[in-house]
């Protein structure tokens, strides 16, 4: 049960140990990199990928659509679960291009701590600023990776500095560099007194680790050039003095975060880091709802969809409901109830992922990811229990900052495209609108970017061509109100009004001045840029 004196659990050992964590950051700073050397290390893959592959070098394991491994960027967020030491790790990699942030926003409602990845030449970017408000609106605990630090960087306590400045919270180094660039030799473990060394030579090797009998031990001079120990003695004796030490509730309770430096492609640093979400990294948490708060050590399985994915496997047409499990020990073949339409599921099916590949589950728990094949039933939201009827809180919905329509380049293929637009629409991929007045559907997308994805993948998981064209609106906000309002409203301005792919109401603006005219003239109705349902 839940200990509101320190914020911990008893809960049963498979529970314990479950670590369930998002890795976000800017883009390049190196997050798909970082995910693959996590696989390495928790067994889970022999060789690490590399986002840019050349000739036979293996590609990312999380990158699994084509756009992905041609572009090296991640678009959508991908799952993976695998055992480190005494933990079973859910680790969920989430695009960092902002173009795709609305997926990232999704994943962090399913995940109970993050990985924030920084590049140590720029600190901290735009992304990383937005995404790190996300989880300080959930108070989420977050860990700290300053990447890149066999490149030229900048200094250790300008990246801190930054980081207290821009994003407000408190940094205490679990470990501290030595020599940067080409003279980085690696990192001392500030939590447990130890050497880490850096191999160059090989990019997958464990780094050699040095058991130093603290800071006056003679072994450091062995192994580190006088230089470059006085530099490193110096900085450490003042980051004692000025930085916070580490306290585990202030982590908690997302006030302070644990910061460890290294070089992702080179294997450095990343051990320490994973040894340090295992050690101090959240149980799973509980779980709000409209019923009660839903704590992980309950005995019936609920859970909710926080991700939809439509043909991760090009050869089948499969769509797999991305689920966290936030109570209970799930079986493979329960049978649970779709809150939203009241009918009983058997989950015959079960996955667990290692991004694109996955294995029968034939159990998980509490803190757990599974994915649930399914024909189009479950959507980005739903919930799933075990008979009560309960909705779990809200998954944003954003307004789109970007519309066009959408039509396809054979005439004869335009019922195809309404099917693929609808499970795009529900995969979240993209916002789904029908004017009232006039044939055809807009798309709504955060970014750019999307139209190409969404194009790439209409033809290539539906062999269907297709042109997005501007359209007369710029933005959209759905509409709310006492419903004989709402109804006398649409009716007044159907040349504004669509549905969204849910048949609410969305109002169609084109300038500033539409949206100041009725909230001038109809007072008694909302126009809202995100849309949050109780899941």
């Amino acid at each position: 049960m839940l200990d509101r004196a320190d914020n911990s659990f008893v809960l049963p050992p498979e529970i314990d140990r479950r670590r369930t964590f998002a890795i976000i950051s800017h883009p390049d700073a190196g997050k798909t990199t970082l995910t693959e050397k996590f696989l390495l290390y928790g067994g889970a893959i022999q060789m690490a990928g590399q986002v840019r592959a050349k000739g036979e070098a293996r590609r990312t394991r999380s990158d699994f659509m084509q756009m992905e491994k041609d572009r090296g960027i991640s678009v959508s967020a991908s799952a993976m679960s695998f055992e480190f030491k005494d933990f079973w790790f859910n680790l969920v990699d989430t695009p960092g291009h902002s173009d795709f942030s609305e997926d990232t926003y999704r994943t962090l409602t399913a995940v109970d701590a993050a990985v924030m990845v920084i590049d140590g030449a720029k600190g901290v970017e735009s992304q990383t600023r937005k995404l790190f408000e996300v989880c300080r609106l959930r108070d989420m605990p977050i860990l700290t990776f300053c990447n890149k630090m066999d490149r030229e960087s900048r200094e250790t306590f300008d990246i801190i500095d930054e980081i207290q400045e821009n994003l407000a919270i408190d940094v205490c180094p679990a470990s501290w560099p030595i020599g940067v660039g080409r003279e980085f030799l690696g990192c001392y473990d500030l939590l447990n007194d130890r050497l880490e060394l850096m191999d160059r030579a090989d990019r997958n090797v464990i780094a050699e680790s040095v058991e130093i009998n603290g800071l006056d031990d003679p072994k450091l001079a062995e192994h580190v050039p006088a230089d470059l120990l006085e530099k490193f003695l110096e900085e450490v004796e003042m980051a004692r003095e000025l930085l916070p030490e580490f306290d585990h509730q202030a982590f908690l309770d997302g006030t302070l975060t644990p910061i460890w430096f290294g070089s992702a492609i080179n294997s450095f640093g990343v051990q320490e880091l994973m040894e340090g979400i295992g050690k101090f990294g959240p149980k799973p948490q509980v779980c709000p709802s409209d019923v009660r708060p839903i704590s992980p050590d309950e005995s019936k399985v609920s859970g909710f969809v926080f991700k939809v994915q439509a043909n991760m496997d090009p050869k089948h047409r499969d769509r797999i409901a991305f689920v966290r499990l936030c109570a209970g020990h799930f079986k493979r073949g329960m049978k649970l109830t779709h809150v939203r339409s009241k009918k009983v599921m058997a989950i015959a099916s079960p996955m667990l992922f290692l991004a694109s590949d996955r294995e029968l589950a034939e159990e998980a728990w509490a803190g757990d990811i599974i994915g649930i094949p399914n024909h189009g039933q479950l959507r980005i939201g739903d919930a799933l229990t075990e008979g009560e009827i309960l909705r779990f809180a809200g998954i944003p919905s954003f307004a789109p900052e970007l519309l066009q329509s959408v039509r396809a380049t054979d005439p004869m293929k335009a019922k195809h495209l309404d099917k693929a637009l609808t499970q795009f629409a529900e995969e979240g991929a993209a916002k789904l609108f029908k004017p009232m007045i006039g044939a055809g559907w807009i798309v709504g997308v955060v970014g750019a970017l999307q139209f190409e994805v969404l194009a790439s993948r209409i033809e290539l998981e539906y062999g269907i061509p297709v042109r997005f064209e501007q359209t007369q609106f710029t933005s959209a906000r759905w509409l709310t109100g006492p419903k004989e309002n709402v109804d006398k409203f649409i009716d007044g301005n159907k040349g504004h009004m669509a549905t969204d792919h849910d048949g609410d109401p969305v109002y169609m603006t084109r300038l500033q001045w539409d949206i100041d005219r009725v909230e001038r003239d109809f007072p008694e109705l909302n126009l809202t840029d995100v849309k949050t349902v109780m899941v």
